[in-house]
């Protein structure tokens, strides 16, 4: 019953954030190549992602759905007769969500970032592909006179990470190779390079250079960059602790990627605290009450915890406070008041 809720609550949600997605990419349509075909595949691609995030939310009303249809048809009271316990259903409840959560974690350390950087690729290739941007799997090429710039990935803030670039002479030869560990792409006329290597092939041989810091001329303009960058929030895991370790040690600041890493590893508490507070509006306070109205009443309630997540999150940022307590605040306040709302039953 539970999965059925959830599953159903969940179609509800995509059907409805999806079409607030697409109407959103409407504005880019007719813009070089980007068709309306083009943003309704961007919308597919990136709906994984979408119902990942709405994982906690679909869960707790998935659970006031269930619960409250077996209460108004007195099924729950005939399981307590039977000698279930209250713990034991909720243990079964919380169980299947879990698994669902578990999943979907899969999902999102596999699937979910090659959708993801799939779709903002072919879309960002729609927009400015006739502009000399090529974009691979492995972030993008770009060609600017006798130059050939290669850069890995692109991030918000218009941070990036590895930036190579081959020099050639008249004659089509190597003249040199630089590396940057990471550059600051968001100045519409320098990018600032840090971590750089430079190799210049001469006459005489080889020399190697190394320099901290460094500039660039910028060849990509603001919109395009907007456009190629990659949401921390699209990353696997793995990738995500990679790029932290080159922030940190390049000197930069790695706290919106440490938010997204937290908040990607609370998503099971924070679903399993929303299973527990759905569970309080059939055991708790408000056993009397009908199902439509726990359905509307967990509807609501939902809803303003998942803005108030927003707001937390992007609080947290503004303020500068510690990712990981930012990442954990709404798992551990929905927690405190679920336990709340259910202690008649200790």
């Amino acid at each position: 019953m539970f999965l059925r809720c959830f599953l159903l609550v969940m179609s509800i949600l995509a059907v409805f954030f999806s079409l607030i997605e697409f109407l959103s990419q409407l504005d880019d349509v007719g813009k070089g190549m980007y068709s309306l075909g083009d943003a309704l595949i961007f919308v597919i691609f990136t709906l994984p992602k979408c119902l990942y995030d709405l994982i906690p939310v679909s869960a707790m009303l998935g659970g006031a759905i269930a619960l409250g249809l077996l209460a108004d048809h007195g099924e729950l009271i005939a399981m307590q007769a039977a000698g279930i316990s209250v713990p034991r259903i909720c243990a079964a409840v919380l169980a299947t969500a879990m698994l669902v959560v578990v999943v979907f974690g899969i999902m999102a350390e596999t699937v979910i970032p090659e959708m993801e950087q799939l779709a903002r690729s072919s879309r960002a290739q729609a927009l400015y592909g006739g502009t000399g941007i090529h974009l691979t799997r492995q972030g993008f090429w770009a060609r600017r006179q006798n130059s050939y710039i290669h850069v890995h990935k692109i991030f918000r803030e218009g941070a990036a990470a590895g930036v190579d670039i081959f020099e050639f002479d008249t004659e089509d030869r190597l003249k040199s190779y630089t590396h940057a560990l990471s550059a600051n792409i968001r100045d519409n006329k320098q990018w600032t390079l840090k971590g750089i290597i430079r190799k210049e092939y001469t006459e005489r041989g080889l020399s190697i250079k190394k320099r901290a810091t460094g500039t660039m001329e910028s060849f990509l303009s603001l919109d395009q960059v907007a456009v190629i960058e990659l949401s921390p929030y699209s990353l696997s895991t793995p990738d995500l602790m990679d790029y932290i370790e080159a922030l940190q040690e390049s000197g930069q600041d790695a706290d919106q990627y440490l938010l997204a890493l937290w908040r990607k590893i609370s998503v099971p508490l924070t679903a399993g605290a929303m299973v527990l507070f759905s569970i309080s509006f059939v055991f708790g306070l408000n056993r009397r009450i009908s199902a439509g109205r726990r359905i509307t009443m967990a509807s609501l309630i939902g809803f303003a915890l998942y803005f108030a997540d927003q707001v937390v999150m992007h609080t947290g940022l503004l303020l500068n406070l510690n990712p990981l307590i930012t990442a954990m605040i709404p798992a551990v306040f929905i927690s405190g008041l679920a336990c709340w709302r259910l202690r008649i039953l200790v």
